[in-house]
């Protein structure tokens, strides 16, 4: 299961990190971070669940989806 909201689309993000040596003196690049989005488990309209991100979950959208 790929970690992607399938209502929304919502997908991997990579990011730059810093660290607290960057803000105090000098230089110092820590690479970057890739970050995924808050899937949780949300039960179907049909009994049975899927995973949706949260923000989905709090619109309400899980229970919309109907599979045919």
């Amino acid at each position: 299961m790929a970690k992607v909201c399938p209502t929304c689309n919502k997908g991997t993000i990579i990011t730059g990190r810093y660290s607290n040596r960057v803000r105090a003196t000098k230089y110092n690049p820590t690479g970057m971070l890739r970050k995924y989005p808050n899937l949780q488990w949300a039960p179907l309209a049909d009994g049975s669940r899927i995973k949706i991100c949260t923000k989905c979950m709090k619109a309400g959208k899980h229970t919309e989806i109907r599979f045919v």
